[in-house]
């Protein structure tokens, strides 16, 4: 089973939305190849620019200016900005630098930060993938769906029976 049908499964009939920035629609891609995801999946807001991030997912603006859009809280506030938008069970959100450079806050390629959310609680991780722009991107994309796994296993009402 892909790790695509493995997410949907584990997340047992919640619903999935998703808030990308440097993967530009690919988690969403992956998930919706799946037959049947549409009873999971809702939707996604690709947020390449901080102004669809501003004004579309509500984050902050003085937020996006005090930390950068590659960031810990900046990723919290996406994943919580999507799932209230499209009044979803869950949300993944990912930021970060998949080339040809690094940002103005000390970020380098590759640094990567992935934010889940759902009613009872949300984390952030942080990554630090190697690999030109697609590596980077497909590592993302993989993190993500995992993280949504782990979490989803974890929930009472999920249908998996893993821990964090």
């Amino acid at each position: 089973m892909n790790l695509c049908c493995e997410v949907l499964k584990a997340l047992g009939g919640k619903t999935l939305v998703t808030a990308e920035s440097l993967t530009g629609g690919g988690i969403g891609a992956a998930v919706t190849a799946v037959p049947g995801s549409s009873r999971v999946y809702k939707g996604g807001v690709i947020c390449y620019s901080d102004w669809v991030k501003a004004n579309i997912l509500g984050v902050d603006a003085a937020l996006l200016e005090q930390a950068g859009a590659v960031s810990a809280p900046v990723a919290q506030a996406m994943a919580s900005g999507v799932r209230k938008l499209m009044r979803a069970d869950v949300a993944i959100a990912v930021t970060g630098l998949a080339g040809p450079g690094g940002d103005a806050y000390g970020n380098d390629v590759g640094t990567v930060f992935i934010a889940y959310e759902d009613s009872v609680r949300g984390c952030v991780e942080q990554h630090r993938f190697q690999g030109d722009r697609e590596q980077v991107r497909g590592q993302t994309l993989e993190a993500a769906l995992h993280l949504v796994q782990r979490y989803a296993q974890a929930s009472p009402s999920g249908s998996g029976n893993g821990s964090l």
